[in-house]
Parts: C-alpha cells; sequence; structure tokens
C-alpha cells in the first residue's frame, strides 16, 4: 500500500437558503484553517419613494 496522503482539503458546501437569508460559502484558499461565508439579507419592507400629501 501507498503512503501517499493527500493534503486536507475543506468540501464545497452548497448555498443555504431561508427566509430572506442567503447564506454562501467564500472561497477556499489551500492550507487556511478558517473558510468564512457570506450572507445576504433580503429586505423584508418593501420601499416607496415619499410623495408630499396633498394640500387642503
Amino acid at each position: 500500500m501507498s503512503d501517499d496522503k493527500k493534503p486536507f482539503t475543506r468540501p464545497k458546501v452548497p448555498d443555504g437558503h431561508a427566509f430572506h437569508v442567503i447564506t454562501r460559502q467564500k472561497e477556499i484558499k489551500p492550507g487556511q484553517f478558517f473558510v468564512g461565508y457570506e450572507t445576504t439579507w433580503e429586505p423584508h419592507q418593501k420601499e416607496v419613494p415619499y410623495t408630499t400629501p396633498k394640500r387642503p
């Protein structure tokens, strides 16, 4: 048997989708212990442009 050991590589994690939140794994750099994640929040409320009220 050969004793060739492959270096440890982190597996690619799929995107996580939850209510108004998406998390993605950052790019994997070889030899780095912590990979990190990027979190994207979707807006909960719709933003409406301001209009001045009618004058009485």
